[in-house]
């Protein structure tokens, strides 16, 4: 008979230093634990995170790579995570993807001890209640916007990369697929004149938008750019707008305000009057996400080159009146 993975986590924190005990295995079913508590810290404001694994039997590729986000999450925080103690199976996983670098505290750097300790002290371990945490919810103004320069958006695209992954659902394939298809067109909009990236953040990336302006002078433009500018002028007697090729927001409470402050903010930076977005007519899912922070489909767009017609939403920029016929 084979018994689900566990992974029982235990964490002290001392000052704005963290340490998470870990006891169990690190695998499918418990890496989104593992996850969701590294990004506790930081949203806690812990600037020096020590996980200790001296409890944890195995790790496999998907709990690694929770690891190395959590790792790469926390530089961007300005803060550190270091792991302490890993079996033999683990410091070969971190050898052979050359992870251990990264990951891997310095030799001889030591870390309190935390106990796991079963009620009568025997028998099935039960983790000690952890301590109370200091709570500190994002709130709308704990959220910062920001544009980035091409550099900074070249820097960060893994990590804009890893929020988008972790904005959708499905098998890790599908991920995969859609990793890689929103890096390729976050490549291609960075290609556009005037294109702009924004991204909002507290101690993590929670959010980010990017596109490119289109006027008067794209019409003669060959190609779909100028046949778009014209198809939208003719349909919304806007001669300006910003093509938005990617809103994403973290799944989270605050989900639907931290996309309607990004979507405005590129309007006003690009200091266009309306938002165009184009999708696949069978994406019902994200025509759904962009209807949820107040697009409006004009439906399919006959004419535009390319073997679908897409369709074509809008959004009006807030203060500014929407001048659809």
């Amino acid at each position: 008979m084979m018994f689900p993975a566990r992974l029982d986590l235990l964490r002290r924190d001392q000052g704005e230093r963290s340490l998470v005990t870990l006891c169990g295995d690190i695998g499918p079913a418990t890496a989104p634990l593992l996850r969701a508590a590294l990004e506790r810290c930081l949203l806690d404001g812990a600037t020096v995170i020590d996980v200790d694994l001296t409890l944890v039997g195995s790790c496999d590729a998907r709990g690694l790579n929770v690891l190395l986000t959590a790792a790469r999450r926390a530089g961007r925080a300005h803060a550190t995570l270091r792991l302490h103690h890993p079996c033999a199976q683990i410091a070969r996983l971190l050898t052979v993807t050359g992870s251990a670098p990264r990951l891997l505290a310095a030799p001889g750097t030591r870390v309190p001890q935390v106990r796991f300790e079963s009620p009568a002290g025997a028998g099935a371990r039960a983790p000690r209640e952890p301590a109370r945490r200091r709570e500190r919810p994002v709130l709308k103004d704990g959220i910062r916007l920001r544009r980035l320069t091409r550099w900074q958006a070249e820097a960060a695209r893994e990590d804009i990369a890893d929020l988008a992954a972790e904005s959708l659902t499905g098998a890790s394939a599908t991920v995969c697929h859609d990793r890689e298809d929103f890096l390729r067109r976050l490549t291609v909009s960075a290609h556009h004149p005037g294109f702009a990236l924004l991204v909002a953040e507290t101690t993590l990336l929670v959010g980010c938008a990017f596109g490119f302006p289109v006027g008067p002078d794209d019409r003669a433009r060959p190609g779909f750019v100028g046949v778009l500018q014209e198809s939208v002028q003719r349909s919304t007697a806007r001669s300006r707008f910003v093509v938005l090729t990617q809103v994403v927001a973290h799944p989270h409470a605050q989900q639907r305000d931290i996309a309607r402050r990004l979507q405005q903010r590129l309007l006003t930076e690009l200091d266009a009057p309306l938002g165009v977005a184009l999708f696949h007519p069978a994406d019902s899912a994200g025509q759904a996400a962009f209807a949820s922070w107040g697009w409006q489909n004009m439906g399919e767009f006959v004419g535009l080159p390319g073997a679908v017609a897409p369709c074509v939403l809008i959004l009006p920029r807030e203060g500014v009146p929407s001048a659809v016929r």
